[in-house]
């Protein structure tokens, strides 16, 4: 599953890096939680949430079967 969340955040990594951002995929464990890092001026910005929940949790729930949620870590 860590190959296919990696290959999705690729696939949404230049819109991030478009901004100033980028993200870094820290874990995936067994439950369907994905950890996360947001980098550069995604790592700071107050839409930072809604670019988690509503862009790449959307994206990944819907892409990789298993992920159940992502949390950011700092």
């Amino acid at each position: 599953m860590y190959e296919q969340v990696q290959e999705v955040l690729n696939k949404l990594r230049p819109f991030l890096l478009r901004d100033g951002g980028d993200v870094e995929l820290v874990d995936v464990d067994d439950d369907g939680v994905v950890l996360l890092r947001l980098m550069g001026a995604c790592g700071n910005c107050p839409s930072s949430t809604i670019t988690l929940k509503a862009g790449i949790e959307r994206a990944l729930t819907s892409e990789v079967p298993g992920v159940k949620e992502i949390e950011q870590v700092f």
